[in-house]
């Protein structure tokens, strides 16, 4: 069987190497990245403890090596953002381990490296066709505008992200559902004086601040906007300088060292924010009679409150990869992955409920503590088969 794997990103990449050397697979990757883009790549994230466990119980080298480039994520609190304290939690009260916190280019060089051999770079998918045989034929398109072709393939895998060029010739371009909130990111390279280390969250009205350190001495920020309407895009104003510095300040009272530093950060840095809208697009795994799966933010983009996009795209790559190289097909691995991801899903966007409009983020943020709210993060933490289940 000849498996052809369009963009290696996080599923992408978790995926080759799952199935590399399988007896009766062949495996080749393409990527429309070069090794320069892969390496400038990106501001930070954090992954969640669900991905360390699907990789440290079926690809423990990359567990190892994801985790040495990382700094741990073990500790989840929520402040106004005057200081007051709402919500915290030790990660190991939920999760068997800690979950990461690291740049996305150093998640890209881990990921990436052991499946280098099998990766074609600076490719981008232009079109498909099919052979003789009815298997599926990527054309390719190169820097120079020259295109490729590699033969056929049994079955294509869309890892290629949200706006998934494989999704769109097969499936269509999926319909996003916006929620209402602008979302901005922000990396600072040097944050030696940073007044905080691990995963935060600051609250000021349903306007958030979320941060942490890095690796390096930088530190990630990402700042929650609400909008006027769920589908209001995101004007000047809310990008400006003087906006973004003052947005997250309490209107009655100091605000705290951490949101302080922020929003003076933010208002040093406005220009190089990353906006985007807090969306998501409802789930597709395959298409094309089953000769094309669908992998992380191609079949599954979520909102991230809980930090579960690039997480579910390595339990995809992990879990995928364990379906089809005990035989399965992309029904197998919908059946499998489906119900998991719904799952998730919803449980995300419930845990967004201090940011959407009604939402109480005093009195949300404390329900968090609450039982049901912390089983349904435990089994979001660790309900992860292991190779055991595909044996």
């Amino acid at each position: 069987m000849r498996i052809g794997i369009i963009g290696t990103g996080v599923a992408g990449s978790v995926l080759a190497e799952m199935l590399a050397d399988t007896p009766g697979l062949t495996i080749d990757a393409f990527d429309r990245m070069t090794e320069h883009d892969a390496g400038e790549a990106g501001t930070g994230l954090n992954v969640g403890p669900n991905a360390m466990k699907a990789l440290r119980l079926h690809l423990p080298a990359r567990h190892d090596a994801v985790r040495a480039a990382a700094l741990p994520w073990r500790r989840w609190f929520i402040d106004t953002a005057a200081g007051e304290r709402l919500f915290d939690l030790d990660l190991l009260d939920v999760a068997e381990e800690p979950g990461i916190r690291l740049r996305w280019s150093e998640l890209y060089r881990v990921l990436r490296a052991p499946v280098a051999p099998l990766t074609r770079l600076g490719l981008a998918l232009e079109a498909l066709e099919e052979d003789a045989a009815g298997r599926l034929v990527p054309v390719l398109r190169d820097a120079t505008d020259a295109l490729h072709r590699f033969g056929g393939f049994d079955l294509l895998v869309a890892g290629d992200g949200r706006y998934s060029r494989l999704r769109a010739l097969t499936a269509g371009v999926p319909e996003p559902i916006f929620h209402g909130v602008a979302m901005s990111r922000l990396l600072v390279p040097d944050a030696q004086d940073c007044p905080y280390d691990d995963y935060g969250q600051w609250f000021e009205g349903r306007a958030r601040l979320l941060s942490y350190r890095l690796p390096g001495g930088a530190a990630y920020i990402a700042g929650a906007v609400p909008l006027e309407t769920p589908t209001a895009e995101i004007d000047a104003r809310i990008r400006g300088a003087d906006f973004q510095a003052s947005l997250y300040l309490p209107k009655d009272r100091a605000p705290c060292p951490a949101v302080a530093w922020m929003s003076r950060k933010l208002g040093e840095h406005a220009g190089a924010l990353h906006w985007a809208r807090l969306q998501s697009s409802p789930l597709s795994r395959s298409a094309a009679g089953g000769r094309v799966l669908l992998l992380g933010d191609a079949a599954h983009a979520m909102v991230p409150t809980l930090g579960q996009g690039a997480t579910q795209a390595i339990e995809d790559g992990v879990l995928a990869g364990a379906v089809l190289r005990a035989g399965g097909d992309a029904a197998a691995v919908a059946a499998l992955r489906d119900p998991r991801v719904e799952f998730v899903r919803a449980f995300s966007l419930e845990a967004s409920d201090t940011m959407l409009p009604g939402g109480d983020p005093v009195a949300g943020s404390r329900a968090k503590m609450a039982p049901d709210f912390l089983t349904k993060l435990r089994r979001t933490y660790t309900d992860v088969p292991g190779p055991e289940a595909f044996a």
